[in-house]
């Protein structure tokens, strides 16, 4: 791999350097993909269709990253987060652009990332950067739905 090539693999993989943040770089990730999507929540006429647009564009960055850096970085170190911002963006699907449904994103998504229950775990024994990303993915399902759970049964949530 040439040494622009790498530099570019890096970026992507770091979610843009965040992933050199000494202590929680997962969760400097997750806070990164959060501000952008509410410039675009703020900022643009079909929030929800750019965020899928790069929701997609970065999972498959993240999975082609993490698969051209794991022989030299091993397999998901923490200093990749592409995953949390590509879970992160899940989370945040159809939410709405109040903050607290914001801010329960992000916590339920950090919750899920980090204790990994109901089979999140075991995507990450999926080969690759498939692996990388698929548990963040998944964490980001789960708080999602949880979410939209909450939105539709706490009316001070809407």
């Amino acid at each position: 791999m040439r040494k622009n090539e790498k530099t570019f693999w890096k970026l992507i993989a770091t979610g843009f350097g965040l992933g050199y943040v000494p202590r929680a770089p997962g969760t400097a990730g997750a806070l990164g993909a959060l501000v952008c999507a509410i410039l675009i929540l703020r900022f643009t006429a079909n929030p929800y269709l750019w965020i899928g647009i790069a929701l997609l564009v970065f999972t498959a960055a993240g999975i082609i990253a993490a698969n051209k850096l794991e022989d030299r970085w091993g397999k998901d170190p923490s200093r990749i987060v592409i995953d949390e911002v590509a879970g992160m963006w899940v989370s945040l699907m159809w939410i709405g652009k109040g903050w607290i449904p914001l801010l329960l994103a992000f916590l339920l998504f950090r919750f899920f990332d980090i204790v990994k229950p109901l089979g999140i775990r075991r995507t990450e024994q999926l080969p690759g950067g498939v692996g990388v990303m698929a548990d963040d993915i998944l964490s980001g399902i789960y708080a999602n739905v949880v979410l939209q759970m909450m939105i539709r049964f706490i009316p001070a949530l809407r």
